[in-house]
């Protein structure tokens, strides 16, 4: 039931905004008001079944700045769901969330990141989704002193040179899903291909991630970040007639672009792929069966058989009533890795170079499998090829594993990033 509800909210937002032309209607994304709104202040529940992560030192304030309006509210909703369950299976009482919706809004974010440091006494931030936000707001964070822990956002532009001590990205950089997606393409024969993605950091980053791993690309296509409306970028597919069209739209725009790409027939004949982000839980319920046997890159798909993951994926859909997304399970390791950072120092936020050491050393068990970080910070992990299958209920659709396609992968940016030196 609740993920029939939450489908409901989403294809409302998707309709609503297809209604309105090529950008999301304006009530979902005004976020004049976004710095003025209160906090949204949580603290993790107990859970008198799990160990006991609050025992040492005094509370510690995290603050989430992630994306919980608009069309591409899921994204942050998940991955705080996923977060907080970490916290709750873990028993850590003693770390206090405090949450802001970034409304997708870079300038108002940077207040309101300002304001959960200042006012909320945030010791270590988490929680952006799209990279636009995280490339206006990681800078200011970092530049308080305080660490971040990125559970989305892996933006190019913080991977290499720009890359510092206290920025950690849990998730990947933006380029490697499309890194896998561009290997496996290239496998399957397809020699003429098409890229469409939104014209923002991260629609770059992955068209730039899957030129890499495939070689050059017939033509590229950028639209409006926010777009319900890809009649023109369809029309244009159809004039160039690839052999396969290689996309990257999160959320609302996933499902607008995929129903419509569909519904004109074009499909039949030119299949296409992308990364997870198009192709998450909640996305291939919303296209419904039509998206059955599309293929995407991922570096989790729920039924990776690992200890972590079963035991996750059993706590959430048990907690939450539905099959966990990739945001999930980016948010579940985020709120892990930093529960074992803090317990290594018992809670001490005030010695920054032992958390810092403690993070690093990635001391838990991830729900991906192995897991490690680069010198960049970044994640050394695999890559899969997942395709779309039906799920055990009637009208759910979930991911499944076709074959690994980059073993223990570092992202192209580690080696320009001077930490390891």
């Amino acid at each position: 039931m609740r993920r029939l509800i939450a489908l409901i909210a989403v294809l409302s937002m998707v309709l609503a905004a297809c209604g309105n032309g090529d950008t999301p209607d304006e009530a979902e994304t005004d976020t004049t008001g976004a710095a003025e709104e209160p906090a949204a202040t949580t603290a993790a529940a107990t859970d008198e079944g799990g160990e006991d992560a609050g025992d040492g030192g005094d509370t510690v304030t995290v603050g989430m700045l992630t994306t919980l309006s608009g069309n591409a509210a899921y994204l942050g909703e998940d991955t705080q769901k996923g977060f907080e369950l970490a916290l709750q299976m873990a028993g850590a009482d003693n770390i206090e969330l405090v949450v802001e919706d970034d409304a997708q809004d870079p300038e108002a974010s940077q207040q309101l990141a300002e304001r959960m440091i200042q006012r909320d006494g945030a010791e270590i931030m988490t929680g952006i989704v799209f990279s636009d936000v995280a490339g206006a707001v990681v800078p200011e964070i970092l530049g308080e002193g305080l660490i971040y822990l990125s559970s989305n956002a892996g933006p190019s532009t913080l991977a290499g040179e720009s890359c510092h001590e206290n920025y950690f990205v849990v998730s990947w950089q933006n380029d490697n899903p499309a890194e896998a997606v561009g290997q496996y393409v290239k496998e399957q024969g397809f020699e003429n291909v098409v890229a469409a993605a939104p014209n923002y950091q991260a629609g770059q980053d992955s068209v730039n991630g899957f030129r890499r791993a495939f070689g050059e690309l017939q033509n590229e296509f950028y639209t409006e970040l926010g777009a319900t409306d890809y009649a023109q970028t369809i029309a244009q597919i159809r004039d160039e007639a690839p052999d396969a069209v290689y996309f990257f739209y999160p959320g609302g725009m996933g499902i607008s672009f995929v129903q419509q790409y569909i519904e004109s027939g074009l499909n039949e004949n030119i299949p296409i792929f992308g990364p997870t982000f198009s192709f998450d839980e909640t996305l291939v319920d919303a296209i419904g069966e039509a998206a059955v046997g599309l293929k995407n890159g991922s570096f989790w798909t729920p039924d990776l058989d690992n200890p972590a993951n079963a035991e996750f994926v059993e706590a959430y859909t048990e907690e939450f009533g539905a099959t966990p997304t990739n945001y999930s399970a980016q948010g579940y390791d985020t709120g892990r890795l930093l529960l074992s950072a803090l317990e290594a120092v018992d809670y001490d936020t005030g010695d920054t170079d032992a958390l810092r050491e403690a993070i690093r050393a990635a001391d838990f068990e991830s729900v991906r499998g192995d897991f490690s970080f680069g010198t960049n910070q970044h994640p050394i992990q695999d890559w899969y090829i997942l395709e779309v299958v039906p799920g055990e209920e009637e009208g759910d659709y979930t991911n499944t594993i076709v074959e690994k396609v980059l073993d223990d992968h570092v992202d192209a940016y580690a080696e320009e990033c001077q930490l390891g030196s």
